[in-house]
């Protein structure tokens, strides 16, 4: 007969057992459906390499918070200006892949009606962890499929000298030298075996080695910038440009990009810029807010005919203080100066969109000085182009106040002010195909 406490060991030790293997059953089902990481067969050098084409996804201005961030102690509404920073971890796994966990922080200004307002951090949601790791699964799916259909390199004759193995300049990644005084294969052999010269006069040896030295230096100097800065960017030329949804004048921005914000260039035309926001979010800019990538104008100008300057096109014929014509909040019921204005020649085919914005800025500028001087008379310019197909802009004088200070860009004034009908001013509807 067996002692009871043998019987009581084993049944705790069935348990105990038992307990653990329900633990690691648990534990490996969350790691297989945590957001936040992945495992990947390829190796962890695999990775991290495709990881490097990916650093623009690493950070950046969020368009807003719903979606980014999980609601906590305040509404998402009342935070501003939020911004993400994403920290990857590769590790290897023990079948030969890696796992890849990603961490993402998430910033944004928070406006206290207390006076407590400042910068908080938020919880992400997982989405831009989510957007990353597919991201990397692609990447490393289009590496691996450019490596399947490259042609296998032709194997080395024994009979080449072994300078041939070595890297030509303009190989992608350059190699500096080690130590102080090794230069590349074709100097290193000049430097060891000079041709004879005559001693009366040395100099041309010793210049036609300083003048391979600039050219390699140059060329390697040209490599690092190619390399440094990604031929596809645009760069933000000031503060407070808007990023919009859709490339539309009247369409709502997203958020106001800063000076020399960078994006990804994912298309353009004559007006606007498609850029890639973060992970699989998009947006537009107006083109002439933005550095195009080297050998793309900033504007898209005709070649011929050259359009007329819109001063030429347009002419002022009634300026008047009175209420505002309009049903617009920020300026219903207040008195604002308002401008009447008509084209030169009405057979003339220029004066669409561009034209009108462009005229109506030159006033914008050009009253902005009286208003200032009458605030109580003026809370806003109207300009009205007066024709079948015209319309009508208004400004608030704030908005003016920022945009002559230069807080505000040409493109995000318009998109502080009132359009009507929006049509007439936008490229992209029916007025804009003029």
């Amino acid at each position: 007969m067996r002692a009871p406490g043998n019987i009581t060991s084993r049944i705790a030790a069935r348990a105990l057992l038992c307990g653990l293997s329900i633990f690691l059953a648990i534990a490996s089902v969350r790691a297989q459906t945590d957001p936040s990481q992945r495992s990947f067969r390829e190796s962890k050098t695999a990775v991290e390499k495709a990881l490097s084409g990916l650093r623009s996804s690493l950070a950046g201005h969020l368009p807003a918070l719903e979606g980014f961030a999980q609601p906590g102690e305040h509404p998402l509404d009342r935070y501003q200006r939020g911004y993400y920073q994403t920290t990857v971890q590769v590790s290897p796994i023990a079948s030969g892949g890696s796992l890849v966990r990603v961490s993402t922080k998430v910033t944004a200004w928070y406006n206290d009606p207390a006076g407590r307002s400042g910068y908080q951090l938020l919880m992400s949601n997982g989405r831009l962890e989510a957007d990353l790791l597919d991201q990397l699964a692609e990447e490393l799916a289009r590496t691996e499929s450019g490596q399947r259909a490259a042609p296998a390199a032709p194997p080395t004759q024994p009979s080449e000298p072994p300078a041939s193995l070595e890297p030509t300049i303009a190989a992608p990644a350059p190699r500096f030298p080690q130590t102080a005084g090794t230069f590349s294969s074709s100097l290193r052999q000049g430097l060891a075996a000079p041709e004879p010269v005559s001693s009366a006069n040395p100099e041309p040896n010793a210049e036609e080695t300083t003048n391979a030295l600039q050219t390699e230096a140059d060329s390697l100097a040209e490599i690092l910038k190619n390399q440094a800065h990604p031929k596809n960017l645009v760069a933000v030329k000031k503060s407070g440009t808007p990023v919009v949804a859709t490339p539309s004048l009247t369409a709502k921005p997203l958020f106001l990009a800063s000076l020399h914000d960078e994006f990804e260039m994912l298309n353009f035309d004559r007006d606007w810029v498609h850029v890639r926001i973060s992970g699989l979010s998009r947006g537009w800019i107006w083109r002439n807010s933005v550095e195009m990538p080297v050998g793309i104008p900033d504007t898209d100008a005709p070649v011929v005919p050259a359009l007329a300057p819109a001063a030429d096109l347009f002419h002022v014929i009634r300026e008047e203080t009175a209420p505002f014509p309009g049903d617009w909040e920020p300026l219903r019921g207040k008195s604002v100066k308002i401008i009447s204005v008509q084209k030169i020649d009405d057979n003339a085919k220029d004066g669409g969109p561009k034209e009108r914005l462009e005229y109506a800025k030159f006033l914008l500028d050009k009253n902005f000085a009286e208003m200032t001087q009458k605030p109580q008379e003026m809370a806003g310019i109207v300009v009205i182009f007066d024709s079948a197909d015209g319309g009508m802009i208004a400004a608030t004088s704030s908005a003016l106040a920022q945009w002559k200070a230069g807080t505000l860009s040409d493109s995000a004034l318009w998109h502080k002010c009132f359009f009507d009908p929006p049509e007439t001013f936008d490229s992209t509807g029916p007025s804009g195909n003029e």
